[in-house]
C-alpha cells in the first residue's frame, strides 16, 4: 500500500551538534505554534460548568504546551523540519 505526504523520515538527519540544537529550535519553533493554534481551537479551556476552577483555567497552557510537544514529536505539521532544512541550507550557502 502505498502512502502519500511528509514523513518525519524527510528530515536532514543532524550531523554536528551545531545541527542538533538547530534541530531542536526549530521544533521548538513548531510546538510554540502549535500551542497557539490549539488555544485558538478552544483546547482545555476550562469549561463553564463543573470545571475545576481558577487553577485549572491557570494551568491549562501547560497541557496545550505538553500536547503541542506531543505532536511535534509525533511529526506535527513538519513546520519544524521545513525550518531546519531552510536554515541549514541557509548555513551551507554562507
Amino acid at each position: 500500500m502505498e502512502t502519500s505526504g511528509i514523513s518525519a523520515s524527510t528530515y536532514r538527519q543532524p550531523q554536528s551538534s551545531a545541527d542538533k540544537k538547530l534541530k531542536a529550535v526549530a521544533d521548538q519553533l513548531e510546538a510554540t505554534f502549535l500551542s497557539e493554534m490549539l488555544k485558538s481551537a478552544g483546547v482545555a479551556e476550562t469549561p463553564s460548568l463543573f470545571g475545576g476552577g481558577a487553577g485549572e483555567g491557570q494551568f491549562a497552557s501547560f497541557l496545550r504546551d505538553e500536547y503541542a510537544r506531543e505532536l511535534t514529536a509525533a511529526g506535527g505539521l513538519s513546520l519544524g523540519e521545513a525550518l531546519f532544512n531552510s536554515l541549514k541550507e541557509r548555513q551551507n550557502d554562507e
